[in-house]
């Protein structure tokens, strides 16, 4: 997800894939058994909160989430989000960010293809593929910008991690620590994780009134609320604060709902306005 001057994974050099309070590999393993809900979701954004150096009026937008596949095929996702920044007086700024990538359900291959344009001009243009070794390290090259390989430590991939999300919540833990890679940026960025798990939900607390209430395939489903913090590990100034974090409602299927995007020195909600949870094809 990018907003002007920001591009981030929903985004260290050589950092280790740990998982607090439990084994990494025993949620790794039980990560292997989420099976995450094929759907389309549209969300609508707006101003939650502008603070800093930054004024801001009003902030409209929304986010097109098409997430399609399955452990066997692969998980697909066709994202976009137009977001326009008002400053008052007149003054507006439009950004648009477009991706497309594919992670294999083993996690070893992600491919990635993504354009950042603002006022409807090219800020940036990736397209690459992630390779993971036998050792865990992983191994990206590059098309554009330019054509370039580069070497990662291990990494978590986007449809892994929130596997990875749902397997600790459901073994009740609160705190996960991992590096993540999106090809978000220059396609090599990677970020230091830290999510946050809430206590569970039950389906009868808290009733959503947004798409969420009206969709079957969510009726009687657990879902916890999330916050995943992203860190730039490239710096090392002591403590540091996150670049980028969402919160999120996530059911036991990975479908999101009450998203709340904070980019630091100012935050936006996303309502999910519409859902369509899709028929997921058997394994062969």
């Amino acid at each position: 997800m990018t907003l002007f001057d920001k591009s981030f994974p929903v985004g260290l050099a050589t950092a280790a894939l740990v998982l607090g309070l439990a084994g990494g590999r025993a949620v790794a393993d039980t990560a292997a058994d989420v099976a995450l809900a094929p759907h389309r979701a549209i969300y609508d954004l707006k101003l939650a909160e502008a603070r800093g150096k930054r004024s801001l009026e009003a902030v409209r937008g929304r986010i097109v989430y098409d997430f399609s596949g399955s452990a066997c095929e692969g998980y697909a996702l066709q994202f976009r989000q137009v977001t326009e920044l008002d400053s008052g007086e007149g003054k507006a700024a439009v950004s648009d960010l477009r991706s497309i990538t594919w992670e294999d359900g083993a996690a070893k291959t992600f491919r990635f293809n993504s354009q950042n344009y603002i006022d409807s001009r090219l800020i940036d243009s990736v397209d690459g593929i992630a390779e993971r070794r036998p050792d865990g390290g992983v191994g990206v090259t590059l098309t554009k910008p330019q054509e370039k390989k580069a070497e990662l430590g291990p990494v978590a991939y986007p449809s892994d991690h929130m596997r990875r999300i749902i397997a600790a919540a459901r073994a009740g833990q609160t705190l996960i620590e991992l590096a993540v890679f999106d090809g978000s940026e220059t396609g090599e960025k990677i970020y230091q994780s830290l999510t946050v798990i809430g206590r569970k939900i039950a389906p009868d607390e808290r009733k959503p009134t947004d798409a969420a209430a009206n969709a079957p395939a969510l009726a009687g489903m657990a879902r916890w609320p999330v916050t995943i913090s992203y860190f730039d590990n490239s710096k090392h100034d002591g403590e540091q604060t996150p670049v980028y974090s969402i919160s999120f409602e996530a059911y036991d299927n990975g479908i999101a709902r009450a998203l709340v995007l904070d980019y630091g020195d100012f935050a936006v909600t996303g309502e999910m306005t519409s859902l369509e949870v899709k028929e997921a094809k058997a394994c062969q």
